[in-house]
């Protein structure tokens, strides 16, 4: 059986409400987790989230699983992020979206593009150089 690992397990486990960079970068960061790195594959450290699960479900899955990556690119228009680079983002959740259209290979290609740890790299660059305080270190 696939082992889940936790979303957030600190001392300050439910998500921020807020609308200030460092609430929207820890929600991101957690939608990115929920959506790639969900569960780890037994015997193996591929992990894989609910993009790949819901994927499997014929077109309504990844209608669904497009839906939940244009969250980030909602969440990186509050930020302010450059327009170029959310057509970028849309670009990885459009790409994802279509190749997850046919059967099989769409299923085998949520393990190689994972368009939404493509869109989390291109926020916290963002979060990095306009709002530095955001940041935190990886462990």
């Amino acid at each position: 059986m696939a082992k889940a690992t936790p979303i957030d397990d600190g001392p300050n486990a439910g998500l921020p409400l807020g609308r200030d960079a460092a609430a929207i970068r820890r929600r991101i960061e957690t939608m990115e987790k929920l959506l790639e790195r969900t569960l780890t594959i037994p015997g193996t450290r591929q992990t894989v989230g609910l993009d790949a699960l819901v994927g499997l479900i014929p077109v309504g899955g990844d209608v669904i699983a497009a839906a939940m990556g244009a969250y980030m690119i909602w969440e990186a228009r509050n930020l302010g992020m450059p327009r170029s680079t959310m057509v970028k983002m849309a670009g990885n959740v459009g790409f994802d979206w279509l190749i997850g259209l046919i059967p099989g290979v769409g299923d085998v290609a949520d393990f190689f593009f994972r368009s939404n740890t493509r869109n989390l790299k291109l926020i916290k660059r963002h979060l990095d150089r306009h709002h530095p305080g955001t940041a935190t270190i990886e462990g």
